[in-house]
């Protein structure tokens, strides 16, 4: 399985964020994007995770599912957890589960893999900001899809929680899947690419 763009362009607010951009990343591998701020990270992964148009170029899965688009291929962690805060946190990972066209039978083996077993009656409201985030990455574990696109994922995780996350994405990469991240920070994993974009600082 190969993640195809090639020839990319993004504009966002009438600016030129990218252009004539292209990166292939395989089934087995992490690709790392780095760059300053402004380079267009966060806009990259978007317009993979179909969140952005982008205004030129091609963008593929190869030994994907043809019935399928990228974006129905691809989880997207980005910068806002995207949790309802009166609901509890089994509540909001079924809500998750549905929309993705996963399997609620998940749900225990996912909070599991987060450590958030014990407070899954807890509200969403009552999460620390490491919780929440935790609670953002079960959604990956909980439906299975074969690309990655996170953004700055170890933000407001502490050691052991950042430490779980790299265990769930070498499992991933372990299975074939690809994972995208934008970071600034290291992750965890002994093998990666990288993917340097340019920019304003």
């Amino acid at each position: 399985m190969d993640l195809i763009g090639s020839d990319l362009a993004c504009v966002r607010g009438q600016r030129e964020i990218f252009a004539g951009l292209g990166f292939r990343a395989a089934g087995g591998e992490a690709l790392l994007l780095v760059g300053p701020n402004g380079a267009g990270k966060s806009s990259l992964l978007r317009l993979i995770a179909g969140l952005v148009r982008r205004t030129a170029g091609t963008l593929t899965l190869d030994g994907g599912d043809p019935e399928l688009t990228v974006p129905e291929q691809a989880h997207y962690l980005g910068h806002q957890d995207a949790l309802k805060t009166s609901l509890s946190v089994t509540e909001n990972l079924a809500f998750w589960i549905d929309f993705l066209g996963g399997d609620r039978g998940r749900i225990d083996a996912a909070l599991d893999a987060v450590a958030l077993a014990e407070i899954a009656d807890l509200p969403a409201g009552f999460l620390s900001a490491g919780q929440r985030r935790r609670l953002s990455i079960a959604r990956l574990v909980a439906v299975d899809r074969p690309v990655w696109l996170l953004d700055e994922p170890t933000a407001a995780l502490d050691v052991a929680s950042q430490a779980r996350l790299a265990g769930l994405m070498k499992a991933h990469l372990s299975g074939g899947g690809i994972v995208v991240a934008a970071t600034h920070g290291p992750l965890g994993l002994d093998d990666t690419r990288e993917l340097r974009l340019g920019g304003v600082a």
